[in-house]
Order: C-alpha cells, then sequence, then structure tokens
C-alpha cells in the first residue's frame, strides 16, 4: 500500500489529486471541531455513553469522527447519503422506469446521482428532526424552543449536506471514492481516543499487561481476518465456444465469474442496526426511556445494547438483510441468459436454468459464509466490551469499512498508475 502511494506521488497528476484529497480530508476534520450553538457537549458524551457500544448512536459518533460526541456542524457525518444511495438502489431494481433509467448510460446515471442528492437532504432534515428532539428530552439542550430548534436542525442538515458535496469534489478532483474516504477518515481518527482508552485503563489498574496484550492480539488478529474475507471470493469458471463472424473468429477463451464473500458489504449492518434503534428513536421522541417502567420501559430494556436479547436479533437480522441485498444485487438468471446469449456456459453444465441453478446453489453457501461472518464482526465490540469492561471505539464494523476502503482506494491508485503506462509500477 504504501509503495503504491510511493509510486503515485513521483506521477504530478496524481500527485496533484492526492494532495487536493489531503486537503479535502483536513477540511473535515477542521468541521469536527466547530461546535452547534446551544448544545452542551457533556450532555452529548453522557448520552452516548448510556446507550452503551454498538447502538446507533455510537455508531454515528465513530463514522463522524467523535463530531457527535463533541456536538459539532458534521455530527450527522454522511449517513443520510448513505441511507439514500440504499435507498435509490433498491429502487432502481423495484421500479422499471429507474432501472431503464439506470442503463441509459452516463446521463442516466447523473440523474439518479441528482435524485440521490435531493433525498440526502430530505433525509437529513428528517434525521437533524429526530436528533434535536433525541436531544431536548435527554436534556442536552440549552434554551429549547423554535429558534434554537430551528437553528440546531438547519446546522446539522447543512453539515450533512457540505460534506456530500466534499465527497463528490474528491471524486471529481481528487482520486476517488470520496464518500468512504471521508467514512474512512473519520474511522481513523478515534484510533487515538482507544489507544489513550486503553493506556488510561492500564495506568488505573484496570487491566494488567497480560489484558493487553491480549486485546492487541485479538485486533491484529481481527484485522487480518477482516482483510482475508474482504479479498475472498469464489470463482465460477466460465468458456466461450468458438463462433465465426465474417471472416474473423471470436470467443474460445476462458474467463471466470468471482462471487465474493462479502458481496453485501456493511449495508446489512446499517439495515440491522436502523431497525434495533427505531424502538428506542421512537420513545425518545415521546421522552420514554429504559428507566420510565411500564410496558415501554420493558420493551426498550429487552432491546438495550446491553442485553443478549439485543444481540441475537440484531444477528439474525445481520444474517437476514445479507440474503436480502445479495438477492437484489445478484440475479443469477440474467447471469446464466447473458451467458448464453454470449456463448458462454460452465464446464459440466448446460446453458440456461441449470446454470443458473448451480450459481443460486454456489451463492447461497457463500453468503451464508459471509452472513454469520458480519455478524460475528457487529457484535464483536458489544462482547468485547461486556468482557473487559472497556468502550470499545472502533469495533469490528469499523474495521470491516476501514479495510475495504482502503484496500479499494489502493486498487484505485494502481488502475491509474496502468492507465498512464507507468513502468515502475509494472515492475
Amino acid at each position: 500500500m504504501l509503495q503504491t502511494i510511493r509510486n503515485a506521488w513521483k506521477i504530478p497528476d496524481l500527485r496533484r489529486k492526492l494532495l487536493f484529497t489531503f486537503f479535502m480530508l483536513l477540511i473535515f476534520r477542521l468541521g469536527a471541531f466547530v461546535p452547534v450553538p446551544f448544545i452542551s457537549r457533556e450532555a452529548m458524551k453522557e448520552m452516548i455513553a448510556k446507550t452503551g457500544e454498538g447502538s446507533l448512536l455510537s455508531f454515528l459518533d465513530t463514522f463522524s469522527g467523535g463530531s457527535f460526541s463533541n456536538a459539532t456542524i458534521f455530527a450527522m457525518s454522511i449517513t443520510p447519503y448513505i441511507n439514500a444511495s440504499i435507498i435509490m438502489n433498491l429502487l432502481t431494481v423495484a421500479i422499471p422506469a429507474l432501472e431503464r433509467l439506470s442503463k441509459e448510460g452516463e446521463e442516466g446515471r447523473k440523474k439518479i446521482a441528482q435524485w440521490s442528492r435531493y433525498l440526502t437532504v430530505v433525509l437529513g432534515f428528517i434525521q437533524a428532526v429526530g436528533l434535536y428532539f433525541t436531544l431536548a428530552n435527554s436534556r442536552a439542550i440549552n434554551n429549547p424552543g423554535w429558534a434554537t430548534g430551528i437553528t440546531i436542525v438547519l446546522t446539522f442538515t447543512a453539515g450533512t449536506a457540505f460534506l456530500m458535496w466534499l465527497g463528490e469534489q474528491i471524486n471529481e478532483k481528487g482520486i476517488g471514492n470520496g464518500i468512504s474516504l471521508l467514512i474512512f477518515a473519520g474511522i481513523v481518527s478515534r484510533g487515538p481516543v482507544m489507544v489513550s482508552t486503553l493506556v488510561a485503563s492500564y495506568k488505573a489498574e484496570a487491566i494488567n499487561a497480560f489484558t493487553l496484550l491480549g486485546i492487541l492480539l485479538v485486533a491484529v488478529i481481527v484485522i487480518a481476518v477482516v482483510v482475508a474475507m474482504n479479498n475472498a471470493e469464489r470463482r465460477l469458471p466460465v468458456q466461450y465456444s468458438k463462433r465465426v463472424v465474417g471472416r474473423k473468429m471470436y470467443g474460445g477463451q476462458s474467463t471466470h465469474i468471482p462471487i465474493k464473500v462479502l458481496a453485501a458489504g456493511v449495508i446489512p449492518i446499517i439495515f440491522a442496526m436502523s431497525i434495533m434503534a427505531f424502538p428506542g428513536t421512537l420513545a425518545g421522541f415521546f421522552g420514554k426511556t429504559e428507566q420510565s417502567g411500564g410496558f415501554i420501559g420493558r420493551i426498550l430494556a429487552f432491546l438495550s445494547p446491553s442485553s443478549t436479547l439485543y444481540s441475537v436479533v440484531y444477528f439474525l437480522l445481520i444474517i437476514f438483510f445479507t440474503y436480502f441485498y445479495t438477492a437484489i444485487q445478484f440475479n443469477p438468471v440474467e447471469i446464466a441468459n447473458n451467458m448464453k446469449r454470449n456463448g458462454g456456459f460452465i464446464p459440466g453444465l448446460r446453458p440456461g436454468k441449470p446454470t443458473s441453478d448451480f450459481i443460486s446453489k454456489v451463492l447461497s453457501r457463500i453468503t451464508i459464509a459471509g452472513a454469520i461472518f458480519l455478524g460475528l464482526i457487529a457484535i464483536f465490540p458489544i462482547v468485547a466490551t461486556r468482557t473487559t469492561g472497556i468502550n470499545i471505539s472502533i469495533g469490528g464494523t469499523s474495521i470491516l469499512i476501514a479495510v475495504g476502503v482502503a484496500l479499494d482506494t489502493v486498487k484505485q491508485l494502481e488502475s491509474q498508475m496502468l492507465m498512464r503506462h507507468y513502468k515502475g509500477f509494472l515492475e
């Protein structure tokens, strides 16, 4: 990775892109220290601590690089844009008109991207309103009222819109992966916080040297497993028959269909977390908490991240959404038909239905492995926090995102160097 960045730095065009990307990320980190008026930072930190590790608020704080707990303008991070993109992807599959638009080339993709921006602002405004009521009920807002509410909601929404613009600027003038790099920067910035927490726990004799070494060893193992699973794929061999068109012969080559183990990425975790956080968020609008008692209080206690039921339901939801999202993104019937039209076939199988059935069978087996892995990664910080008693700022999900973004960015740099015929890279 470092060698790739070093080689890219030697090319003037890529050096300018790297510097521009670094400047945009610097602006992102500077914005993480600009406070929103009327919000108590201490009350925000206390509210996040009450929800516990693995909750939506903790996840949002990690994504924003601590901006949420510090009550700054980038507190909502880029999550409304992620939700808008997911919704547009689902609608593209469900609505034929959007599906046709997505296949119209660059113009169609530009229209869908424009609608995603509008939807981001709408979702950001709705999330900001919900966040305002949650903060007001938690006594985290000084002088609550209409003027205060409008100021806070518009500031949160504007911060998200500005982050969306930063990401698009990185895509156009930087090295690409703009939104992902913003998330990556937010997650990595939490690293020093976690290290200082471990050091403070060790100095306070809350943990011994053996436990500290164990935590570091587990962290290295988790990173290694995430890297391996992120690159893991099953390659289905495909053979194309020869055919003569005019005086030229086409086909006859061998290739493969790569099926990634983590084809759904972290989207199932985001879906599952949103559903698990919905009852608590809805109850927060009406000022209800676990301490309120009664039927609602018992339900909120069961769905608290500190309960065992929460971990079990969370794990099962991730498995369900992994299958759901993979089924939407990967259509075995369409792949089999495309292969048949182009004279391709999997050795030992007839084109058409036998091929699609085989792809579905392989996809199902791979998806269950990926789903179980995602579930274990998601509940890892919850279990680790219960076991060690230390608040794990960077969990398995964060590591999964950070590793995926780092690998994708390196691949983008390599492809850009390859397009420029960079001899040092080819060697």
